[in-house]
């Protein structure tokens, strides 16, 4: 196998030893370079100020033409455009929605939330921004563009199906909401809280099911308060129609601002 060496002159070369016992010593000099923590830390830095100057004009554009805009975000499979499929039929003719489709492929699911009275703009992450799992801000300015914010008073952000890396991304939104279904477990917000933290509203999705998974929704409750105590908890289904009526108020009231 070989080993990746980095020098303090940005020199780089493999030392290979052939799968071979490695029992002779020898001096490979100063391995300080391999004390990456600052130099990570510095690139990080640099990637999110680029983002969140994008975000910040995303965000001016909202606001100059009146617009609250929401990131709706999930991992797949939990049900993320099912609710904004009811959303969008609640909401026809009282407020005018426009919906950014994040998807790393496909038009599947724009082409679910067409005729139901919002404008879509899809954006997929495979069709020249390298297949990312997340969105962000540039991508969604890119995204923008496909939508008349003039005529508008929400914007919906549908990220891309990840559990982690939307959540660290601005993307120039007023809130963040995430859709958790009763079927991925109660121990998410434990093992995964960079979402659960970040979030303003959490949709805890297909309650229907929690008879045929002998699951308790007070356990999923409790570890969500846990990560995030002031989080808004809405134990929705999507197909049968239980709870939706208290994320509708939640998003009447998020318009209004």
């Amino acid at each position: 196998m070989g080993r990746f060496h980095r020098h303090d002159d940005g020199t780089v070369h493999t030392h290979d030893h052939d799968d071979a016992p490695h029992t002779h010593e020898h001096d490979h000099g100063d391995h300080s370079g391999y004390d990456t923590g600052t130099q990570r830390i510095d690139v990080l830095e640099s990637i999110f100020a680029e983002n969140d100057i994008r975000a910040g004009y995303n965000r001016e554009a909202f606001e100059r033409n009146g617009v609250r805009a929401l990131n709706l975000m999930s991992s797949p499979g939990s049900g993320k455009t099912t609710i904004l499929e009811a959303t969008l039929d609640e909401l026809a003719g009282e407020f005018a929605v426009g919906v950014i489709e994040g998807d790393i492929a496909t038009d599947l699911d724009a082409a679910k939330l067409g005729g139901r009275g919002a404008q879509i703009s899809l954006l997929n992450t495979g069709n020249g921004f390298g297949g990312e799992c997340h969105l962000d801000a540039p991508m969604v300015n890119r995204a923008l563009q496909g939508l008349d914010l003039g005529t508008l008073d929400l914007v919906i952000i549908e990220n891309v199906g990840n559990l982690v890396c939307p959540a660290e991304f601005d993307v120039g939104e007023h809130a963040k909401a995430m859709v958790y279904s009763v079927t991925e477990g109660d121990d998410k917000p434990l093992k995964y809280p960079v979402m659960f933290r970040a979030v303003d509203v959490v949709l805890l999705n297909k309650i229907d099911l929690v008879p045929y998974l002998d699951v308790d929704v007070d356990t999923y409750i409790a570890r969500v308060r846990e990560v995030n105590p002031t989080a808004t908890v809405l134990p929705v289904s999507a197909r049968t129609g239980a709870g939706m009526p208290a994320w509708f108020g939640w998003l009447r009231r998020f318009v209004a601002g």
